[in-house]
């Protein structure tokens, strides 16, 4: 008893150090977010409180300032969702494919996706670049959504997951007189829906941090996401440090909220699809 009690301290412990140092730059970012620009220029980030300093300034500056934040902001927000339902339904349906069915040339093409996934993405930007302005797509949303809506993690994922449900649903499925289209919108969707949490937060903090390829394709300034609208507050002729990390502070809700509103799911999600297969 005396050994578990100590194992779980121990646990208590560490788990608590670890949360702590993650927490860190939150705490910087958010006392920053209430000093003036003057003064992280002048000291930078630090844990230093000092109510003498902080005020709502910035966030006043933020929601009522003649600027393009809450544009890009909106442009971040559509761009995530259109980009993390499409790649959720399409890589489920390929999954779904490489688990349910027998065909020639399955492993072959699973070992592609597998090999796909070794693959950085700093690669691919050259002939992918070359690709999207071949098909006149560049200053589009099409040209960030697109390349990424069937997803090699995201495909493997939901196979290995998909390897862990009963055949038998499917079977069911097929004795009820569902067509194969609606066994996989009826049934396997909903039983998905664990790993589609786990994913959807994954995915969700991908293409909401994303900005190396929405940086190079988008030139029109209505269409910036958050991550290149920030990035240009930043020149060699002025910074806007307080628009900045007020703005970079507040563009954290999303993410917290996708996570909460899918928290119960997370955690089963991602350990059935690492052990299941």
């Amino acid at each position: 008893m005396e050994y578990e009690k100590l194992k779980k301290t121990g646990l208590f412990i560490f788990f608590a150090i670890i949360a702590t140092i993650i927490l860190i730059p939150f705490y910087a970012i958010m006392i920053a977010s209430f000093k003036p620009g003057q003064e992280l220029i002048r000291k930078g980030l630090n844990l230093h409180l000092d109510f003498s300093m902080m005020s709502f300034d910035n966030y006043i500056y933020l929601f009522t300032g003649n600027h393009s934040y809450f544009t890009w902001f909106g442009n971040s927000i559509l761009l995530t969702v259109v980009q993390v339902v499409l790649t959720l339904f399409i890589s489920a349906a390929v999954a779904y494919g490489f688990a349910a069915y027998e065909f020639r040339a399955k492993n072959f093409l699973f070992i592609c996706v597998l090999m796909i996934m070794m693959v950085p993405f700093e690669i691919l930007l050259l002939p992918l670049y070359t690709l999207t302005f071949e098909l006149g797509l560049m200053n589009t949303y099409s040209a960030i959504v697109l390349p990424g809506i069937a997803n090699a993690s995201t495909i493997f994922f939901f196979r290995q997951y998909l390897r862990g449900i009963p055949k038998e649903i499917i079977d069911a499925g097929r004795i009820d007189g569902a067509t194969e289209y609606g066994i996989f919108l009826r049934l396997i969707i909903p039983v998905m829906k664990p790993s589609f949490a786990a994913m959807a937060i994954l995915l969700g903090m991908n293409s909401w941090n994303n900005l190396l390829w929405p940086f190079m394709v988008l030139s029109d300034g209505s269409k910036y996401t958050l991550t290149i609208g920030l990035k240009t507050l930043l020149t060699p002729y002025g910074n806007n440090y307080d628009l900045l990390i007020a703005g970079s502070f507040f563009s954290i809700i999303p993410i917290l909220a996708l996570f909460f509103a899918f928290q119960k799911y997370f955690i089963d999600g991602m350990t059935a699809g690492a052990v299941k297969g």
